[in-house]
């Protein structure tokens, strides 16, 4: 099965049939107090920066999230979403994923993203349920369903994936294909909940058997809270693809995680010829040998001038 989504120029599609998809999670004030403060000011500078950066690290999809924290969050977070939507089409041509738990801040998202953008996220709860799929239904967007509900967070694997088969269902008979819904198995912190990897990987194989559909996450929970998270996340992601993931919002600027990625695509044989696993080494090799040659350069200048 096929979810395609796109922007005004690029069409990506997710597929266990093709390479992993990379939605870039770093537009995201939550955690970056100084990224959370410009946007609240009106500037979008570190936004673009962040958009072009982690397109050149292969980001395919870009992420935005408007949550600010704020007391007003519904008069103030539709107009820093579509501020922050808008500066990343300045400078990249990629689909949106639309994320917010404010129903009008993804409304107005909605309204300046162009082509198949993402909503992220609906949940299992009816009111949410009610309010976001005729929104995604009337656009044509693809939405990500995440496995809670009125009762919080679930830690049986068969029921956060009963919660999966409701919202598919739901979808459907709003008129969106199940397509065009990719699941989020939700994922916990290894370090509080024992298991939770394993968790979503058993919720992605049932996804996939069950309700035919596409899968995301947002990876870097499984570490919050642990010490060396790009290992852990690098090494989630890779056993999530072997289980079927086939995308997830996740760092492409995090070395580990994205030669995880790309070698877990060559081992499941979506990498033709192994061909973006060399050209990602070549690349980071001409980086360092990059590196290296301006340390000499600035060892050459410091002789000099001694």
């Amino acid at each position: 099965m096929e979810t395609i989504v796109r922007s005004a120029t690029k069409t990506v599609v997710i597929s266990p049939d093709r390479p992993f998809v990379i939605i870039g999670e770093r537009i995201n004030p939550s955690g970056r107090k100084k990224l959370a403060a410009e946007m609240l000011a009106g500037n979008y500078e570190r936004v673009k920066k962040d958009a072009i950066a982690q397109v050149e690290a292969g980001a395919q999809i870009l992420d935005v999230n408007a949550g600010l924290g704020v007391a007003n969050p519904h008069e103030v977070e539709p107009k820093v979403m579509v501020e922050a939507i808008q500066a990343v089409l300045e400078v990249v041509d990629v689909p949106i994923s639309i994320d917010s738990s404010v129903i009008p801040a993804l409304k107005a998202g909605l309204e300046v993203a162009p082509g198949k953008p993402i909503v992220n996220s609906v949940t299992g709860e009816e009111e949410r349920l009610e309010a976001i799929l005729p929104l995604v239904a009337e656009k044509g967007a693809v939405v990500i369903g995440l496995c809670n509900d009125e009762r919080g967070i679930l830690y049986d694997p068969r029921e956060r994936f009963l919660i999966a088969k409701k919202i598919v269902e739901r979808a459907e008979s709003y008129g969106i294909p199940r397509e065009d819904v990719l699941i989020d198995p939700l994922v916990l912190p290894a370090g509080a909940v024992q298991g939770s990897g394993r968790h979503v990987f058993e919720i992605v194989r049932m996804v996939r058997e069950e309700l035919g559909c596409n899968t995301t996450c947002g990876a870097s929970n499984v570490s919050f809270g642990l010490p060396g998270r790009p290992v852990v996340n690098a090494t989630f992601l890779a056993m999530a693809i072997a289980s079927g993931m086939t995308s997830a919002i996740t760092n492409p600027l995090d070395t580990q995680v994205l030669l995880a990625i790309r070698a877990a695509d060559m081992l499941m044989g979506h990498d033709e010829n192994c061909t973006n696993w060399i050209m990602t080494m070549r690349a980071m090799e001409g980086g360092k040998e990059g590196g290296a040659e301006e340390r000499r350069a600035r060892r050459r200048e410091r002789r000099r001038r001694t």
